[in-house]
């Protein structure tokens, strides 16, 4: 009996020996061969960095005034590996921050990650009445979403950032590398049950640069208001104005309508409203383009103000017929009469007599049209110049038929004719915060003295019973140009369809502003000098106040 007893005792040690062998030789493998790995994993389960989000760069206007900001949201994450109760948290989740249940639990249900989006940029009130309720692997971080405070004010220049605060159309498009600041991160250390029990700040967030405008938000809601009028009143399909500071090239507004509020940019989007057509859309000018044609011959040297021509009312030009707008019986004008009363006939004379084709052609580039003018926004157009030139071709490019170009280029250019013949590339930014801001490019068009007979012709127009009479504002003296072009289609000029165009200056003497307004399509009139020329006294007699220039 005793020797069966220590068989057993001593069976029982040799099974305790070849446990306690092989727990120790896991024990040895675990600390060798598997400690990093597990480590590894261990620090997963209670250590997680998360990316702290930079906060956007705002957008100001010229008189310091906020037109894009960050407006600030809290994120809420999920870690679904510490998620206990995922039918009850997701209730709670759904209910408090106003989500659908089923959403919030597919979160909660995902596997093989740490970090699961509940919702992104939350208001920050409902985020936090979540984090009271302490729920099992929820989280939370602070966020910036992006705002417009002054609505439809600028909404198509301004533009959009989406959810990640990245620019996608406009000047946070353009902007994009400037405003966006440079992301930081934080360690979260978490217990066994996903709770946060410390946070570690490795590395703070480094907001975006802030830019300034040359925009004024006043000017630019009293054109976009005057717009929406002006659509209305002609039952127009759309309309644009730009207002230029001729002496620095800066964009005062820059307005199109149908517009809308910046803040519902996908919406807009959706509607195809969110074009800046200003600078991304071309159309044939009409008479606005005739500066190019006189200016030209006038510094060539091939005309004077006063230098006349017997004029009919129409002319053959190859196979084309050129008229008149109005029927007149042939008589005698001067070029300052041509410009004024805008004689299709008169242009093309002066240009198929005087200048010719290559002279023409260089007088057009001269101007810049056909080219960029670089103004800082995406999406430019260059315009569009004849392919190739027929016979008939002098017939209609000197009138402003047959080229398209963009209302900025043509803006710009009688910005120059304001600034004495310099030509200033037009800009929408002033200056970034901390960046030193470039001077803009700039190239004379006329020689000084060309430029004051030109201005001194284009004041005729508004004053002089020309065709710009509708411009005139009381004690200012205006100069400008209207335009009325028909628009082109797949088969030739479409019927009834025009674009209204007037572009002044003023006070003519000096000018302190360049408007163009130009109406897509208006219904019951068509004519720049009814249409347009109303616009443009109304934007450039708010203007003129509202910068306190005095009358002249």
């Amino acid at each position: 009996m005793p020797r069966v007893v220590n068989s057993r005792i001593r069976l029982m040690l040799l099974v305790t020996l070849v446990v306690f062998g092989g727990l120790l030789a896991r024990a040895a493998w675990i600390a060798t061969v598997r400690a990093a790995p597990l480590a590894a994993m261990a620090t997963a389960q209670t250590r997680a960095t998360v990316q702290l989000p930079a906060g956007r760069g705002a957008i100001f206007d010229a008189v310091g005034t906020p037109l894009a900001l960050g407006e600030q949201a809290t994120t809420v994450y999920v870690d679904p590996t510490a998620v206990t109760q995922p039918r009850t948290e997701a209730a709670t989740a759904a209910r408090i921050l106003g989500l659908k249940r089923g959403a919030v639990l597919r979160a909660l249900g995902t596997h093989g990650t740490h970090f699961v989006y509940v919702e992104r940029k939350a208001p920050p009130d409902k985020a936090s009445l979540l984090a009271k309720r302490n729920l099992a692997g929820f989280h939370f971080y602070g966020e910036e979403r992006r705002t417009y405070p002054q609505g439809s004010v600028a909404a198509q220049v301004l533009g959009y950032a989406g959810v990640d605060n990245n620019g996608l159309a406009g000047l946070e498009l353009e902007l994009n590398s400037e405003l966006t600041g440079i992301p930081g991160q934080e360690t979260i250390l978490r217990d066994p049950f996903g709770r946060t029990l410390d946070v570690q700040a490795v590395q703070p967030a480094k907001p975006g640069k802030d830019v300034f405008l040359t925009v004024d938000h006043r000017i630019q809601a009293n054109a976009e208001q005057v717009l929406r009028a002006t659509v209305a009143k002609w039952h127009a399909k759309s309309a644009t104005a730009i207002v230029l500071d001729p002496h620095t090239g800066g964009v005062l507004a820059m307005a199109t309508e149908p517009g809308y509020n910046a803040n519902n940019y996908p919406q807009a989007f959706a509607q195809g409203i969110t074009a800046n057509r200003a600078i991304s859309d071309v159309y044939e000018p009409g008479s606005v383009f005739k500066v190019v044609t006189i200016g030209g011959a006038l510094a060539e040297h091939l005309v004077t103000p006063q230098t006349s021509f017997l004029l009919p009312y129409s002319i053959h030009v190859a196979d084309r017929v050129v008229h008149d707008a109005e029927i007149r019986p042939t008589e005698r004008m001067t070029v300052a009469q041509i410009l004024q009363r805008s004689s299709n006939v008169g242009a093309v004379t002066i240009a198929r007599t005087k200048l010719g084709e290559t002279r023409l052609k260089e007088w057009i580039h001269r101007f810049g049209f056909g080219e960029q003018t670089g103004i800082d926004y995406p999406g430019e157009s260059a315009g569009l110049l004849p392919s190739y030139w027929s016979g008939s071709t002098i017939g209609n490019v000197p009138i402003g038929q047959g080229i398209s170009v963009t209302a900025i280029q043509l803006a710009s250019v009688y910005a120059a004719i304001g600034n004495n013949g310099l030509w200033i590339q037009p800009h929408l930014v002033d200056h970034v915060q901390g960046v030193a801001t470039p001077a803009p490019r700039k190239r004379r068009i006329l020689p000084r003295p060309v430029d004051r007979q030109l201005l001194a012709m284009l004041k005729g127009v508004v004053s002089d019973a020309g065709t710009g009479a509708a411009a005139e504002i009381p004690g200012y003296t205006v100069a400008g140009k209207t335009g009325t072009a028909q628009k082109p289609g797949p088969n030739g000029y479409m019927p009834g369809q025009y674009d209204a165009t007037f572009i002044g200056m003023v006070p003519a003497r000096s000018p302190r502003v360049v408007v163009l307004v130009t109406v897509d399509e208006p219904r019951g009139a068509y004519y720049g000098g009814v249409v347009a020329a109303p616009a443009f006294a109304q934007i450039a007699t708010f203007d003129l106040q509202y910068l306190e220039v005095p009358p002249g």
